[in-house]
């Protein structure tokens, strides 16, 4: 196997014990087709000297990598679903698959997989994932980089050589395994598991386990129960925040889609939003609005406040309580920093930045249905260093109205961050890359009708670029 001195397979997962994950075996599939591999993620595992044919042997085939774990592992866990409390839960149709070393920051990264089979909890189900369901995945995760969201990476798509019935789509339709890349596996629901059946021995186990794996610094906490929730509120605050201003909505924020490194993952019903709307929902099944974007704050809060209880076991409310109280606080200083990131603008002092925050969301609000979200961002971006560039483009009437003249205004007090970054061929455009709901149909509609590929890697293309030119840090 042609791996690079990158390769650093570790196992520290498989050594937590029984009582975490149960081994099991990926499906026997018909025919496996290599639709996508991240090489750029390849590469800071190590792996992107494996020719096609050892990728689908190890990421279609699912055949252990060497030196890693020898056992594909389905994680045990529960969560609350909208809000009803469901022990029956787990990975129901993926595994852990192996545990890497990530190059250069030497961060853990978990490999899983989705679409890979049945499992003890399944339910049920097939264990099956729609090749529809693998491309908006692959999809979501390169907007939501580009963007600067903390999120999963999709590092492989292989079709494989089903039909599926499913009920909220024409049927048979295709299938496929799909491989992520996240830095934990271990969910909210993994602690709620255990606090479920009151194994307070379990819940320390995992607790230090998760400080002494992923938060080093933490591992010597006088009380590491609290010391973990303070850092997971602390990622999860700044994850809220980038899925705001990347104007994103997860669709189904239950408790086992939430993890303990503040990472967004397991892209369902997902949606970007068109325009500034708070009631916009992206699960057609989240009736009630829910999970809607204006409550995924409060439904994240919610969430951490679960988590919170499972620990309760083993800390005290009061610190628990202490740690819960410093969300709100976090958000909103990561909501200001987070616009000025994507606004491409340096800091003018606490009062300053959270004044331009409040002004370009009172603008965002009046441009209504005249005004789509992300060129908002990409026609101000490094605020006005591009005024000339937004006053001669398509929005340029909106521009003048009130809320956008008081925007301008206050941009005048910031000076624009690397604005060498308008320079790249991106911002010569006149629309930015967006992820809108009819740009995904066509993506699929070509793969689906013709099998035709080329639309789906002109669209990452693009999403790439935008990655690019934006350059906004990742958390790595």
């Amino acid at each position: 196997m042609l791996v690079t001195e990158r390769y650093r397979p570790e196992q520290p997962l498989d050594q937590l014990g029984a009582e975490f994950a149960d081994a099991v075996r990926p499906a026997d599939f018909p025919k496996l087709t290599l639709r996508f591999r991240h090489q750029r993620v390849a590469e800071r595992l190590g792996l992107d000297r494996l020719d096609d044919a050892q990728w689908v042997e190890h990421f279609g085939q699912l055949n252990p990598l060497p030196g890693a774990q020898p056992r594909r592992l389905a994680l045990r866990y529960h969560g609350h679903q909208f809000r009803t409390y469901n022990p029956d839960l787990g990975d129901g149709r993926g595994f852990l698959l192996a545990q890497l070393r990530e190059a250069p920051s030497d961060r853990l990264s978990d490999l899983s997989t989705k679409g890979s089979g049945r499992t003890p909890y399944s339910r049920g189900g097939d264990g099956r994932l729609t090749l529809k369901g693998g491309v908006r995945e692959a999809l979501a995760t390169a907007m939501l980089e580009a963007l600067g969201a903390p999120t999963s990476d999709t590092l492989s798509l292989v079709e494989t050589g089903e039909a599926l019935q499913r009920s909220d789509e024409p049927s048979p339709t295709r299938a496929c395994v799909l491989v992520r890349r996240t830095y934990s596996s271990i969910r909210f629901g993994t602690f709620q598991r255990h606090a479920f059946h009151e194994r307070k021995d379990l819940l320390t186990a995992l607790t230090r386990h998760v400080l002494g794996v992923y938060h080093p610094d933490l591992a010597a906490a006088a009380d590491p129960a609290a010391a973990l929730l303070g850092r997971v509120v602390e990622q999860t605050a700044v994850l809220t925040a980038g899925w705001m201003l990347a104007g994103f909505v997860h669709g189904v924020l239950n408790t086992d889609n939430m993890n303990i490194n503040g990472e967004s993952f397991d892209y369902g019903p997902y949606r970007f939003l068109p325009r500034n709307d708070p009631n916009f929902v992206a699960a057609y099944f989240d009736q009630n609005g829910l999970y809607a974007f204006g409550r995924q704050p409060e439904a994240v809060f919610w969430n951490l406040n679960q988590l919170a209880g499972a620990l309760s076991l083993i800390c005290s409310d009061e610190a628990l309580a202490d740690q819960l109280n410093r969300f709100s606080t976090l958000y909103r200083e990561a909501m200001t920093a987070g616009m000025l990131r994507r606004l491409g603008l340096m800091s003018s002092g606490a009062a300053a930045d959270q004044e331009l925050a409040q002004s370009a969301f009172r603008a965002l609000a009046t441009g209504g249905d005249a005004l789509r979200w992300e060129p908002f961002f990409f026609d101000w971006f490094c605020g006005l260093a591009s005024q000339a560039r937004a006053m001669s483009g398509p929005r340029s009437a909106l521009y003048d109205q009130e809320a956008f003249l008081a925007f301008r205004a206050r941009l005048a007090m910031f000076e624009a961050e690397r604005p060498e970054r308008l320079i790249t061929p991106y911002f010569a455009q006149r629309e930015p890359e967006e992820l809108l709901l009819p740009a995904i149909e066509g993506v699929w509609q070509d793969i689906a009708e013709r099998d035709d590929w080329t639309a789906f890697q002109l669209k990452l293309e693009a999403i790439d670029n935008a990655r690019r030119a934006y350059d906004f840090p990742v958390r790595r």
